[in-house]
């Protein structure tokens, strides 16, 4: 049975892995003695900071998506991390976006999680969620649903990769204030956070280390989220 324990000496992959989140989960893992490759899209130079081994590819094609875990090497970790984030309604919601989103943010996870079973015999899958994914967010339908997926995929391939392969998630809930705005009128728009703080990307990272040492844990989800998934629609 693999053992999460000890992390020194494993390789992971981790989408996205070169900015905001995605460093934080990079660089928490090296410190834990992992080998990281770094997978980007846009952001070379920043992949390039934090790992010798960096691979880019656009998650929206399916087929660079298909090369992505072959390209990284045998690996025992991949932290699906990559994802993107839009406020588009239903009625906003065009047959191209829907496809682009889940594309990215439900179909790559499903098809980097079914080709890393493939290529290993023991590891482990962290799937980054969202807090959403308890309550109906109107403001944001197609990424909502994509979360709601993940999860759901989440909790289906621990039970068909068990007893060998763990796969958890993380549900993170506001983190990071845009460019250039202040931390208070972003918390004013997240709505309420029953411990009146943001989670950070440590805090996510954390979580994630948390997950990948937990040898008894498997299709489980950690909200950090400051409390905010208690609230259900009322955020």
């Amino acid at each position: 049975m693999y053992r999460h324990m000890i992390l020194t000496g494993k390789r992971a992959l981790v989408t996205g892995g070169a900015v905001r989140i995605g460093r934080s989960i990079t660089e928490a893992l090296q410190r834990a003695g992992v080998e990281v490759v770094v997978h980007y899209r846009n952001s070379k130079a920043a992949a390039e900071k934090l790992s010798p081994h960096t691979i880019q590819a656009n998650l929206q094609s399916p087929e660079e998506c298909l090369s992505l875990i072959d390209r990284a090497g045998p690996l025992d970790i991949l932290i699906n991390n990559a994802a993107v984030f839009t406020k588009d309604s239903l009625e906003a919601s065009s047959p191209r976006l829907v496809q682009e989103i889940f594309q990215i943010n439900l179909f790559s996870p499903m098809e980097l999680t079914r080709l890393f079973a493939a290529q290993t015999s023991e590891g482990a899958v962290i799937n980054l969620l969202d807090r959403r994914i308890c309550c109906n967010d109107t403001s944001c339908v197609p990424y909502s649903m994509t979360k709601k997926g993940l999860e759901e995929l989440t909790q289906l391939a621990a039970l068909e990769y068990a007893p060998n392969i763990s796969v958890n998630a993380v549900a993170p809930g506001p983190i990071l204030p845009p460019s250039g705005e202040l931390s208070e009128a972003v918390h004013e728009r997240a709505g309420h956070i029953p411990l009146n703080r943001f989670p950070s990307p440590e805090n996510i990272a954390e979580a994630t280390l948390f997950l990948l040492k937990a040898d008894s844990i498997t299709g489980q989800i950690i909200y950090v989220d400051g409390g905010q998934h208690l609230l259900g629609n009322g955020v």
